[in-house]
């Protein structure tokens, strides 16, 4: 049996997944409500750093599961 070679990148449909399920950790990541001020806290923004570096080197392109907040849009939506 021959040995195939690995691919040097994600197809799209791994990165849709990838994307699903990196939204689904930050989620558990930001959803606790832990004071600012203990290690858990500093723990998971280190966690939430490295995930965030991750998601943009992967795809390219800015986290887009967290540019809202409760008021609208962090960036003006792009035109084109």
């Amino acid at each position: 049996m021959a040995r195939s070679k690995p691919s040097k990148q994600l197809s799209q449909a791994e990165i849709e997944r990838f994307l699903v399920a990196a939204e689904a950790l930050h989620r558990s990541i930001v959803k606790p409500f832990i004071s600012p001020h203990c290690d858990h806290y500093r723990s998971t923004r280190v966690l939430h750093e490295a995930l965030l570096k991750t998601v943009r080197d992967v795809t390219g392109k800015e986290v887009e599961f967290i540019q809202w907040n409760t008021t609208g849009p962090v960036r003006p939506p792009t035109v084109g």
